[in-house]
């Protein structure tokens, strides 16, 4: 089940590949992430020695849940994968000029898990493109359904 997704990333980024990764949380963030009180919109993935966090996820702290701490609201969050993985991710990211962003966060059998894309930028060229792709598989659809009637 999706909590966030990041769909300004689909937009910025040609996604070459995913990972899901889990996400070392506090129990206040579990809870605001529960009640759906994060955002992923402008965070993105970070290399520090040989991990990765997660940088810039707001998640808003709960007002009962989080009454005995002082809640970090956009800290960086470690984020958890099998070396093997995050040696590859390392690799690309160095030497290949990709980045690492977040796609969504969800739910698998009961932990956060976040989905992180390796992704290459779009050129200004390119995002028109997607937008005008969009819009004439929009005005196709809408030609199709009242030709339909």
């Amino acid at each position: 089940m999706t909590i966030a997704d990041n769909k300004k990333a689909f937009f910025d980024y040609f996604i070459e590949d995913r990972f899901e990764a889990g996400i070392v949380l506090e129990g206040w963030e579990v809870k605001a992430i529960r009640d759906s009180r994060v955002q992923i919109k402008e965070a993105y993935v970070t290399v520090k020695g040989d991990e990765l966090f997660l940088f810039g996820a707001h998640i808003s702290a709960l007002p009962t849940a989080s009454t005995h701490i002082t809640p970090d609201m956009v800290r960086t969050r470690k984020l958890l994968l099998h070396r093997n993985e995050i040696d590859k991710l390392i690799g690309k990211v160095t030497r290949s000029g990709y980045t690492l962003v977040p796609l969504n966060l969800h739910y698998k059998g009961g932990r956060v898990k976040c989905e992180i894309g390796l992704a290459k930028g779009k050129k200004m060229h390119d995002k028109r493109a997607t937008e005008k792709d969009r819009d004439n598989k929009r005005e196709v659809a809408n030609a199709m359904k009242t030709h339909k009637r």
